[in-house]
């Protein structure tokens, strides 16, 4: 796995975070580890939720290393479940723990794969109604429960904080499906990106506004992160024609969004409200 990289802390002026509590959802996810190092090293405690134990012990190994593990917790947490949600949030209560950041990062991003039967099912005409449920209930149902759920409890007792969307780049454009074409298939085997990852993160867009608007009095802000791709491993032909319609040449390196979540999620960013960053290496511009 890859091995953090401590960044300086930024325990100073607005950006410190000293004494609050960030809950962040598919922590064990490639950028959730990201968000709770980006966090950390402003002196905030965070909360690991994902539905694996193993999982998520081995990202508090990870961050252990840069990080005082004192300031890790972790939870088994499944986002699409109303009642699981609730109890970690009493649980964390019970403990004298108060969320003041919480960042909807679940999601399953389903990969296209080069199996028959994926590529036939992820094209629109094919693609599995149990599916279509399951990835809408993790990203975008659960991203609703928690902030249903955490967002009500900062805006209760009046102290307000930060709900943070992880969204994506495709919350703003189609996804370019020539990316994904295999040579010799026949066009109805053709692998595409599914509707469930465009529909999700431009849904979790308009759930960012809502928000930002419904606690405002409250000091309750809303905003939405939407990275570009993140280079893990993808095979090079892939790469080279992703990077091909990036001004910037390239796709992210999975630390590069740390400093804007530390931003976001701090008052640094304390006048903005209701917005989507989209942080893509210039694609969405061309």
């Amino acid at each position: 796995m890859t091995k953090l990289t401590a960044k300086p802390e930024m325990k100073h002026g607005k950006f410190d975070l000293t004494g609050k509590t960030a809950l962040i959802t598919g922590a064990a996810g490639l950028l959730g580890t990201e968000h709770a190092a980006a966090l950390l090293a402003c002196g905030a405690r965070v909360v690991l939720t994902d539905i694996s134990d193993s999982a998520l012990a081995a990202e508090r190994d990870r961050l252990a290393v840069d990080f005082d593990s004192d300031f890790i917790m972790l939870r088994r947490m499944d986002v699409a479940s109303q009642q699981e949600v609730t109890t970690v949030a009493s649980s964390l209560a019970a403990n004298g723990l108060r969320v003041d950041v919480l960042i909807n990062n679940a999601a399953i991003d389903p990969k296209v794969k080069e199996e028959v039967g994926i590529v036939e099912s992820s094209r629109l005409e094919n693609f599995p109604l149990d599916q279509w449920n399951l990835q809408l209930a993790v990203g975008l149902t659960g991203a609703f429960l928690c902030s249903q759920v955490f967002g009500k409890a900062m805006a209760q007792d009046g102290k307000g904080g930060v709900i943070l969307n992880i969204a994506s780049d495709l919350s703003v454009f189609s996804p370019d499906q020539r990316l994904y074409r295999k040579p010799g298939l026949p066009e109805e085997m053709q692998p595409v990106k599914p509707v469930t990852y465009s529909v999700i993160k431009a849904g979790l867009v308009g759930l960012t506004r809502y928000l930002a608007t419904y606690w405002p009095d409250r000091g309750v802000r809303a905003n939405a992160l939407s990275p570009g791709g993140v280079f893990n491993g993808q095979g090079e032909e892939f790469v080279q024609h992703l990077s091909a319609l990036i001004p910037l040449g390239r796709m992210a390196g999975r630390d590069e969004y740390r400093s804007a979540v530390q931003f976001l999620c701090s008052d640094a960013s304390s006048y903005m409200n209701g917005q989507n960053i989209v942080m893509d290496g210039g694609r969405s511009v061309w």
